[in-house]
């Protein structure tokens, strides 16, 4: 079996960090791909907190074709090297681009034959206006080394592959690889009264996902509104402007927050709402949106993800990021009654399912990882 060499700032059971981490543990859950995964990743989650029931700085079983390295904080760097030179990877898959000891460590070994960089969206115009100087001075950096014309880069739709030539420029090599999506179960229908509604978001709290301008939405609304929240908070900032704006909203929106929630507790979650809301600036590629409608929630969601075509197929509605739409969206599904809103939970959960084609992604990462000498 080829071995294939993740390099990664946070896997399993880290969850803060949201999408990536979701991506990776996806793939390597596909056990009849037929590869050997190797992910070296680091021993806290996204805010600093130490991973629970972990080794650290050793290799330990994950399932039985992948294997996971907690790093230390001490000399990661070193031990990225010294593993990469002892495993012999065929592939090693960087996860990521800003990251110094996950993404610029193992770029700085110049093994361009073998290395692929998973940009995971961080190309995108909506990914790049957030900290923009740091931003551009490292891709400055990056081209000044002729590293865009010397690497392979990975993108996981032909939208994204098109972010990542207009960056680096036309002569990056582009391989397009899907994501492994996690799909649920749906949940028992529910008694959904016209005129009220419980609307679900589940994302990292940061300007990317407009939780601010959902709330915005909503305090124009009318109908019965429960908006129940949960993610970790990454901007804490942002996160006060949003909770300055609950304070102020009228008695008939009543908002929730549940902090963030793990992985394996996510399905009972969603399947306790009516609606996803999600209305990102950018999405690489949504897990949370598929998850949910998945589990027969219908979306709202912008049109920067690559969930389109969402009313056509009574799934949910892909929105402007104008408070008038969103609320337009909301109070459309406000105003259902029980059968109503059951067609759109079944439409909504037959979009996600069909929506994967599992066999298809299998032959895009036996292209991807077979590009290679």
């Amino acid at each position: 079996m080829k071995k294939i060499f993740i390099s990664i700032p946070w896997f399993l059971p880290a969850y803060r960090a949201g999408g990536p981490v979701q991506s990776i543990a996806n793939l390597v859950s596909q056990d009849d791909l037929g590869y050997h995964f190797y992910i070296f990743c680091g021993d806290t989650d996204l805010n600093g907190e130490s991973l629970d029931g972990i080794s650290t700085n050793e290799w330990i079983d994950h399932n039985k074709n992948t294997r996971v390295y907690y790093a230390g904080a001490v000399g990661r760097r070193e031990v990225l090297k010294h593993e990469i030179e002892k495993i012999r990877p065929d592939v090693i898959f960087v996860i990521g681009l800003f990251s110094r000891d996950f993404n610029i460590a193992p770029v700085l070994l110049k093994q361009f034959d073998k290395t692929i960089i998973s940009v995971r969206g961080m190309l995108h115009p909506g990914a790049l206006s957030q900290k923009p100087v740091k931003k551009k001075v490292f891709l400055t950096w990056f081209k000044l080394m002729g590293f865009p014309a010397k690497f392979r880069f990975h993108a996981t739709d032909e939208s994204e592959a098109g972010y990542i030539r207009q960056v680096l420029g036309s002569r990056a090599s582009v391989l397009v690889a899907g994501n492994f999506p996690r799909l649920f179960s749906p949940g028992r229908p529910g008694q959904k009264k016209a005129g009220a509604l419980r609307l679900m978001c589940l994302a990292l709290i940061s300007p990317m996902k407009n939780h601010l301008l959902v709330l915005e939405a909503l305090a124009g609304s009318t109908a019965e509104i429960e908006f129940h929240i949960a993610g970790a908070v990454k901007d804490p900032g942002y996160w006060q402007t949003c909770q300055d704006q609950i304070k102020q909203l009228p008695a008939n929106i009543h908002v929730t927050i549940h902090g963030e929630l793990s992985p394996d507790k996510v399905r009972d979650w969603l399947v306790t709402g009516d609606v996803f809301v999600m209305p990102s600036k950018s999405e690489n590629f949504g897990h949370a949106l598929i998850e949910a409608m998945s589990a027969g929630l219908p979306a709202i969601t912008s049109h920067f993800t690559p969930w389109n075509g969402l009313k056509e197929c009574k799934a949910g509605f892909n929105v402007e990021l104008t408070s008038s739409s969103i609320r337009e969206a909301v109070n459309f599904f406000a105003a259902m009654d029980e059968p109503h809103m059951n067609e759109w939970r079944q439409a909504a959960s037959a979009f996600a399912h069909s929506a994967v084609d599992r066999s298809g992604l299998q032959e895009q990462y036996n292209r991807l990882f077979a590009n290679q000498s």
